[in-house]
């Protein structure tokens, strides 16, 4: 063991340094070849596999814990220097290039709608129906999704209630003119959002009018032109809209369902598995990122870096207020300190709870993306890896008040009085009037 030893301080290693790599470079190597899991303390000690990953995004608010893990060095401080953060036109974009991956000039993982890995992995999305296998290893935000309801329903000032629309609607089209609702893509959360709240208020989302998809950037020019009459969007090109006059907001996503899930930090299963502690780095550099972004003090920061060109893009008046908390809704109502304010780690919303891939998933059934009957539990075992966040936060030194305990955050409540009991999800399926599945 002796000589051991003095074979490493020959090539520079110190003994603290020593002890930190393991037992004997025979143990190393075996923990590196058989891929250890995050907990294995071995591995940890190879540090990141490589330094370079391809992360994609959509100019969005909630992507902020990327921006500022690249612009704030958050990367680099946990070894991956060469993450790449590259701005994609649109989430199908995002669905190709992560089924391409490296290998064909794709990505490794992205900022990403919540049901969208599941969907991918099941090859519900994807050319030929062929899987792609994905993990989500975080959440990236909770809240602040907004609707929008175009300039020319502006005397209904539509609110959380969405029952007005549908004479609105009726008469439009019995002028001969479609009506059309706009979201960013099919069976994503801004799907899911808009078609709760209009068959809520009495609204076939497939049967009384068309839904379109459109890229979140291009929303509020769609609208300038007449191309939808409402749509579902992140920030901030729901707060554009007001700023240019164009439409107001009915509702924060926050009051259909307070500290909703939204975007997800979704990996390419591959790259997990054949770079462990590289993904986990990632992942600590997205967590800490998190942490960074909801101080109260950091927020106008926040703005700056959001509205830069590389990342979203847009003036930075479009993105402070409501990052801060103002919520002008462009029909004369303005709420200061807005609980439904974008939270990226306070009330654990950097955590995957598994009950929330569980109503996604269920929605997804509602609208006919997945079969009746589908093994829900089963896809999300696969895909939700809330073990990684468990361990990447103990690295992280993460207090535990800021760990939950559980899995399943239990039974939700929304703006209807609808309740979701993971427990029993066909029992909330059953509840909902309009849906495209019998219960």
């Amino acid at each position: 063991m002796t000589t051991k030893t003095d074979h490493h301080r020959r090539r520079g290693l110190s003994r603290r340094s020593f002890l930190k790599a393991g037992a004997s470079t025979a143990t190393l190597l075996g923990a590196v070849s058989a891929q250890f899991p995050f907990g294995a303390h071995v591995a940890q000690a190879a540090g990141p596999e490589v330094t370079k990953a391809t992360l994609g995004f959509i100019a969005l608010s909630d992507a902020g814990p990327l921006f500022v893990a690249k612009d704030k060095g958050f990367f680099t401080k946990h070894g991956m220097p060469d993450v790449e953060v590259a701005k994609q036109a649109s989430w199908g974009a995002t669905r190709d290039n992560l089924v391409l991956g490296p290998e064909g000039n794709g990505i490794d993982g992205a900022h990403i709608l919540t049901p969208m890995p599941y969907l991918i992995s099941a090859g519900k999305v994807t050319q030929n129906n062929v899987p792609t296998p994905m993990y989500i290893l975080a959440r990236l935000n909770l809240d602040a999704q907004c609707i929008s309801v175009a300039k020319e329903y502006a005397g209904l000032k539509i609110g959380a209630n969405a029952s007005p629309l549908k004479a609105a609607f009726d008469a439009k089209k019995a002028s001969g003119k479609s009506v059309k609702a706009a979201m960013t893509f099919p069976g994503g959360t801004h799907d899911l959002w808009i078609r709760y709240w209009l068959a809520a208020g009495g609204i076939d989302p497939d049967k009384d009018i068309e839904t379109i998809t459109v890229p979140p950037p291009q929303m509020v020019a769609n609208m300038k032109v007449g191309t939808m009459d409402c749509f579902c969007v992140g920030e901030p090109w729901p707060g554009q809209l007001v700023h240019q006059g164009i439409g107001y907001t009915a509702i924060n996503t926050g009051e259909l369902w307070n500290k909703h899930p939204e975007k997800s930090l979704g990996m390419r299963a591959a790259f997990v598995d054949k770079y462990p502690n590289a993904a986990k780095a990632i992942l600590m550099a997205v967590m800490e990122a998190q942490q960074w972004a909801d101080k109260t003090e950091n927020k106008a920061e926040l703005a700056a870096i959001m509205a830069k060109r590389q990342w979203i893009n847009c003036p930075v008046e479009d993105i402070l207020d409501r990052a801060s908390g103002k919520f002008d809704y462009g029909t004369g109502r303005v709420v200061e300190n807005s609980p439904h304010i974008m939270k990226y780690w306070k009330d654990f919303a950097s955590y995957p709870f598994q009950s929330h891939e569980l109503w996604f998933l269920t929605e997804d059934i509602r609208w006919g993306k997945f079969e009746p009957g589908f093994d829900s539990k089963a896809l999300i075992k696969k895909v939700n890896r809330e073990d990684l966040w468990r361990d990447a936060a103990k690295s992280l030194g993460v207090v535990a008040a800021e760990i939950p305990a559980s899995t399943s955050r239990g039974k939700e409540t929304f703006f209807d009085g609808k309740v979701f009991d993971p427990e029993n999800p066909a029992a909330y399926l059953k509840s909902l009037s309009i849906k495209r599945v019998e219960v």
